[in-house]
């Protein structure tokens, strides 16, 4: 629907009143980006106790109930609350981030509600609202204007077009259009005020804004499933269906054999819980929740747990150079025209301070670009533009990388134009012959293969109407002007890590491919080269493979062409990691395994799209990010290989004295300690475990390797075998010398408790030995060990703990039986790990 401009600019003077604004705001929704990722807390609750393993929990101890022992029931109850409640509070912490981010990427809005203006949060403004628009404001919503003041806004997180835009007020109806054009009354969503002020009236807000409908596109990208997530489910339902099976053979036998029915439910039902591996879920989310805190502190925020599982197996890091690689200082680093070079020393040449002067006229009045800024400061007339008016500007497109502006003099009425941009498309403007063009192409070669960014600058006088296009202009060539922008100090060193860790670094940018190239150099890239946009357009998808496989450097690449690259990298079985900063790099970002959004100057749809945001948008961060997912997924990989180890035994000694026709031995109430103690043990000793020593000098390990290979599943299965052995050998010892129940209990729960140490000890390295390993600070180990130790204590001492765990009184050489077998399978097993070091990298 059309409005006149003095209907809005009537409506604006009060603004809307509270009570439609908050009608509004129910009917239509807050001003947010689409997101199909928030959850309830309810939902939260509802997938967790689908899990298989939770619910067999829950199960257990509701027979127990049934049956009447209100302790254990009791006990296994609070013990599968307790285990529900760490799941449910990490999804819910996780969501909490999430929201925080969208808090943070929802700008404040300054509006104008019953006649006042108020700041209210942005994803509150609803249409209708009038907003206020100052210096320095994003926009939060797409709106008309019906006043302004030399307002000049940033659209290039939506155009792509580095040039800011100047806006003014509707005149008759207006319609919202497209975003990219010069003196209209439109103003969008997420795009930035960078000088003057203004008054409008909110078009579209949330999904029905142009951010939104980029967002919405990002939808048809599907983005990669969580395969460690995947994988885990799969190991805990074969885990479950196999416990559950053999339950109910324990159970048909037992109650067949001996009669007793009762004590043949409980069997089964000691012998299920061993087997449930309920530690997979709970330690994928601890380390989840711990790895995205650990990130944090490197001022890395993750937005989805699933780029830290894919983090250890990217092969391909693609990153933007300004900004990432440099550190985003534009300085002018040197000035040339026909005859005459200026290199920053001393004072610039009178005969290049036209050179200076017409760069600077071709630049926003209030610039905001960092090399408009270098530009200004160099400029030593402050007075430039006094005594004259911009009366038009031309912004870049695609198709012609320049912008001009047209400005007139206010005394003689001269109109003087004044362009910038790409040299290529200056010396296209101004028609230079091959004299020209020769010096041109030399004097960009050498600047650029010196790292410098490099901009054309051309001047005209006009008289008449203005074109249409600045093409149409008789330019004359000035010269050009460079920009140094400093590679990070730390930018060499994280390549060559990145390199021994067998991760190729792609530079895609779009600046002049020589310079590229040298920056590159500097940086350490020794690929095969230079691809430009242009030739990336002419090649197909299979050419774009091929070459690909050997280029590391992509120039003059335009946004769009970000997610072909992406997609070739994927087609030749690479794991990518991409960074990006715009609106148009999202589908990029969503696209890759590992989407990097940057912090500083990324817009909220990039955030949306990308799995982690670098705060401080530094290389390094990514390589530390890098470094930190693989030793997340070696620490993983240990406590998943001490899941396998430990449940054998438990499993067990479940089992055993039902077939030897002896006296259950573990009871739920045993096992639901066991637990206590493994719980943490994997998921918070394991993932505390400081990084293996080789751990950036190994290749990424395959993208569809599984957690547990069948190396892995038989180290640790063999790991479990012995303990079961040994344990089996304290059992029959113990019933060879005729202890009673309750003593042989004792003795037996101590072995585990002991054997289960050992296990931990002997999964904290895989590349080194145990006298290695204990050198490693872990501070979590230790305090593990003793309060297991104390707890322990407790149970074979204190009368009313005894008693709940039918435990007689455990003699000394008892204890030091117990600690035999612990010390006997800590040896044996550091004895045969050399054998299975090869299978850990694998």
């Amino acid at each position: 629907m059309a409005m006149t401009a003095s209907d809005a600019a009537g409506r604006s003077e009060r603004g809307l009143g509270e009570d439609e604004a908050r009608t509004r705001l129910r009917l239509e929704g807050f001003n947010d980006l689409p997101s199909t990722e928030r959850r309830t807390l309810l939902n939260i609750v509802t997938g967790v106790l689908r899990e298989p393993m939770f619910a067999l929990l829950l199960g257990a101890g509701a027979i127990y109930l049934v049956l009447g022992d209100v302790t254990e029931a009791a006990v296994l109850l609070a013990f599968a609350t307790l285990s529900v409640s760490i799941t449910v509070i990490q999804e819910t912490r996780s969501e909490r981030v999430l929201e925080a981010l969208r808090d943070v990427a929802s700008p404040r809005a300054l509006v104008v509600r019953d006649g006042v203006r108020r700041r209210i949060p942005g994803r509150e403004v609803v249409r209708g609202d009038t907003i206020v628009l100052l210096e320095g404001d994003r926009v939060p919503a797409d709106a008309v204007l019906v006043a302004a003041s030399g307002l000049v806004v940033d659209e290039s997180l939506l155009t792509g077009e580095s040039i800011a835009v100047r806006k003014s007020i509707a005149v008759g109806p207006v319609d919202m259009a497209r975003p990219g054009g010069e003196n209209t009354p439109f103003v969008y969503s997420g795009t930035l005020v960078v000088h003057g002020e203004g008054l409008a009236v909110v078009r579209a807000t949330g999904p029905r804004s142009e951010l939104g409908r980029i967002g919405q596109a990002l939808r048809k990208i599907e983005a990669e499933p969580p395969r460690l997530q995947t994988e885990t489910r799969r190991l805990v339902r074969i885990f479950a269906a196999v416990g559950i099976g053999a339950s109910l053979v324990v159970v048909l036998l037992y109650g067949l054999i001996h009669g007793d029915w009762l004590h043949a439910v409980l069997g089964g039902i000691a012998l299920g819980m061993s087997m449930l591996p309920e530690e997979f879920p709970l330690v994928l989310a601890a380390f989840m929740v711990m790895g995205a805190w650990r990130l944090s502190r490197a001022r890395v925020l993750t937005r989805r747990a699933a780029a830290i599982e894919m983090l250890g197996a990217a092969t391909v890091l693609c990153t933007d150079k300004t900004g990432t690689l440099t550190e985003n200082r534009m300085a002018v680093a040197e000035l040339a025209a026909p005859g005459i070079r200026w290199r920053r020393e001393g004072e610039v040449p009178e005969a290049l301070v036209t050179l200076l002067e017409t760069a600077r006229l071709a630049s926003s009045p209030q610039p905001s670009d960092p090399m408009e800024r270098a530009i200004a400061e160099l400029s030593t007339r402050p007075d430039l533009m006094a005594g004259r008016t911009l009366v038009h500007r031309y912004g870049l497109r695609a198709d012609l990388l320049a912008m001009t502006n047209v400005w007139r003099d206010r005394q003689s009425g001269e109109l003087q134009v004044a362009a910038k941009g790409a040299p290529e498309t200056i010396a296209e403007l101004c028609r230079l012959d091959v004299a020209e063009l020769g010096w041109l192409q030399r004097t960009l070669d050498e600047m650029a293969a010196d790292g410098i960014r490099v901009l054309g600058v051309a001047g005209a006088t006009h008289e008449g109407a203005l074109p249409v296009s600045q093409a149409s202009f008789a330019f004359r060539f000035i010269g050009l002007i460079g920009f140094s922008d400093p590679l990070r100090a730390n930018v060499p060193g994280a390549v060559s890590e990145c390199r021994s860790a067998g991760v190729r670094v792609l530079m895609v940018t779009g600046d002049y491919p020589a310079t590229a190239q040298a920056i590159a150099e500097r940086a350490g890239l020794t690929g095969a080269g230079a691809i430009d946009g242009g030739e990336l357009a002419t090649l197909d998808q299979t050419a774009l493979q091929q070459r690909l496989r050997t280029a590391d450097v992509f120039a003059r690449v335009m946004p769009e062409q970000k997610l072909r690259i992406v997609e070739a990298l994927k087609a030749n079985g690479e794991v990518v990691a991409m960074t990006g900063d715009g609106v148009n790099d999202a589908p990029a970002l969503k696209a890759a395994h590992i989407g990097v959004a940057m912090g500083g100057r990324g817009t909220d749809v990039a955030r949306e799209a990308s799995s982690i945001v670098l705060l401080d948008d530094d290389f390094g961060s990514i390589v530390r990010t890098i470094r930190l997912g693989r030793r997340i997924y070696d620490n993983l990989r240990k406590a998943s290989i001490y899941i396998v180890a430990v449940h054998v035994p438990i499993a067990g000694l479940a089992l055993l004295p039902l077939l030897l026709g002896l006296p259950l031995m573990l009871l739920p109430v045993h096992i639901a300690f066991l637990e206590m103690v493994i719980d943490p043990a994997c998921s918070i000793v394991f993932e505390a475990e400081p990084a293996e020593r080789d751990l950036m000098q190994r290749p990424p390990r395959s993208a569809d390797s599984r957690l547990l290979s069948g190396a892995m599943a038989g180290w640790g299965l063999l790991q479990g075998g012995l303990a079961f052995a040994a344990l089996s050998a304290v059992l029959l010892a113990g019933v060879a010398r005729g202890m009673p129940e309750d003593e042989l209990r004792a003795l037996l729960f101590t072995s585990l408790v002991l054997v289960n140490i050992s296990l931990i000890l002997v999964n904290r390295s895989f590349s080194s030995s145990l006298l290695v390993a204990l050198r490693r600070r872990n501070t979590f180990l230790w305090l593990l060990v003793s309060v297991v130790v104390a707890m322990l204590t407790l149970a074979l001492a204190w009368p009313p703990a005894m008693e709940l765990f039918r435990f007689g009184p455990l003699h000394l050489d008892d204890f030091a039986v117990s600690a035999g077998a612990g010390v006997a399978l800590l040896v044996v097993m550091e004895l045969l790990k050399p054998l299975w070091r090869v299978s850990f990298r694998n």
